[in-house]
């Protein structure tokens, strides 16, 4: 009977951690409610608990991904397990709100080493071009499906169990990593790497997180001077990174990795995807449960035919990849998306999900051809902080996409509940309908009489004007960004089956670099 080699069972593994991760992402949304019962926080609590997680993933991704190449990428990946499941535990068994906000900020710590860890350890552990593809594509669909699944798994859980439930999730994951890895994964560090620069490691977390803070206020409070403040300081902090890493002589990240057209040009196509799927995202998840009156747990459902689209595109990738031109690929996959996001500007449930369906597809070989651009073409000793700077420009992506396009969809939104609300609405119900569809819903049901279904249906149909638009403009982006993209790589010529892409211990030869 055959047997499956060492190294696929390792990905199996690998790709846990990212599963859980990507589910831990949405999962929480749906526990707002029963959280808000039982730990009482405050409307700035509230927020604090909900975005520190992605701050503190953000702002350590580079730092975490460099200290891998330093000392082991499985140590750290190992120590940021064990991390992880504890930090869990504290948050499902969080009493107060103010416990929450610190579990979840530990959580993204130990969230930032597990991600370039995994990605680069599968640049160690498949040094032929095909077989890495194909690992890159099962580790991809469990990050993507595991996004997809989130309001499904969030859903079951809350209907059975209590808020804290959804932490849980984190505690065997965990356990299966710390017990299997030491075995079925390889160690791989830098052998002639120098000493963490800790300014730098300083510098690049405050840059980090004063951008992504920045641009995510942009969404909930406007521009304003602290979203002015936070973005200058960012910038600031940014250009004395920079700055800084061309003076060391073993530099945290080395920036010259952005003068390869593979890395600069990949780098940017998936930032302009996550710019795109913040967007329609945002609004996607609230139509189908604050318009359409669906559970959460019907709202997770619907969202299963995504989440099949996706692990199909991702299986049949590396063939997609293989056989055409990176121009054919990227910019074709891109304008599938673009389809997609047209489709869902339509509204209706039916749209929504065919919508959905259609940007996995275009996903797939998109999203899986650019990490492959981007973790080979950094050399092996490189690949955590090539890994952990492809993370945080999709960060970037994400936070950019729900900030602004959020900001436009919400004024869309209180520009039309303006002009179609009911005269009787009192002014309490109408301030609770201009913050937010939420808002809207819950002031509806206390109103008597016609004010309050009248308040609801104008309330749906701004927040539906708002979905149309922004899935509009999303499409719009990626439909320019296929263009660019396209032009950018039309010369690139599809890989050849006997000669290797991206050998591992060969560096890009100077025609690559941008001049």
């Amino acid at each position: 009977m055959a047997t499956v080699p060492r190294r696929w069972i390792g990905l199996a593994v690998l790709t846990l951690p990212t599963l859980l991760i990507s589910i831990d992402m949405t999962v929480l949304h749906l526990a707002i409610p029963q959280l808000g019962a039982d730990l009482d926080p405050t409307a700035n609590q509230l927020l604090w608990i909900l975005d520190i997680y992605g701050f503190m993933i953000a702002g350590f991704l580079i730092s975490m991904g460099v200290l891998g190449d330093r000392i082991g990428r499985r140590k750290v990946l190992l120590v940021g397990a064990g991390a992880f499941g504890v930090a869990s535990l504290l948050a499902a068994y969080s009493t107060s709100a103010e416990m929450l906000i610190v579990s979840r900020a530990l959580l993204g710590v130990a969230g930032a080493t597990l991600m370039p860890s995994t990605m680069s350890l599968i640049r160690n552990m498949f040094t032929d071009d095909a077989e890495r593809t194909k690992a890159l594509a099962v580790w991809m669909a469990g990050f993507m499906v595991g996004s997809a699944i989130g309001p499904l798994v969030g859903g079951l859980l809350l209907e059975f169990f209590w808020w804290g439930s959804v932490f849980l999730l984190g505690v065997p994951v965990m356990a299966i990593l710390l017990l299997t890895g030491p075995f079925l994964l390889p160690e791989y560090r830098d052998p002639e790497a120098g000493r963490l620069d800790l300014p730098s490691a300083v510098l690049s977390l405050g840059t980090v997180l004063s951008l992504i803070y920045g641009i995510k206020r942009i969404a909930t409070h406007g521009m304003d001077e602290t979203v002015a403040v936070s973005i200058a300081a960012g910038l600031v902090l940014g250009v004395a990174f920079v700055r800084r890493q061309r003076r060391l002589a073993d530099p945290m990240i080395d920036v010259r990795l952005f003068r390869y057209r593979d890395f600069s040009i990949s780098l940017a196509s998936l930032m302009v995807g996550l710019v795109a799927m913040g967007g329609v995202m945002l609004f996607v998840n609230q139509y189908l449960q604050l318009v359409l009156g669906l559970s959460p747990l019907e709202a997770g459902l619907w969202m299963l035919p995504q989440a099949a689209s996706v692990l199909l595109s991702t299986q049949l990738a590396p063939r997609v990849t293989g056989s055409f031109r990176p121009a054919v690929v990227l910019a074709g996959s891109m304008s599938v998306v673009a389809a997609g996001a047209l489709m869902i500007s339509v509204a209706g449930l039916a749209w929504i999900v065919v919508g959905l369906v259609v940007m996995g597809v275009g996903f797939g070989p998109w999203v899986l051809l650019a990490i492959d651009r981007i973790i080979t073409t950094a050399p092996p000793e490189r690949a955590g902080a090539a890994s952990a700077i492809s993370e945080t420009g999709q960060e970037f992506g994400l936070a950019a996409g729900m900030a602004l396009l959020g900001s436009l969809g919400t004024a869309i939104y209180r520009g039309g509940l303006s002009d179609s609300l009911p005269a009787a609405v009192p002014q309490a119900a109408e301030t609770a309908a201009r913050e937010s569809l939420a808002g809207a819903v819950e002031a509806a049901g206390r109103l008597p009489g016609p004010a309050g279904p009248e308040m609801l249906d104008a309330a749906r149909d701004a927040f539906t004007t708002g979905l149309q638009v922004t899935t509009l403009i999303s499409a719009a982006i990626v439909a320019a960004g296929a263009v660019v993209i396209g032009l950018l790589t039309r010369n690139e010529q599809p890989p050849a089956p006997e000669v290797p892409l991206s050998p591992v211990n060969v560096s890009p030869e100077p025609s690559d670099v941008l001049t």
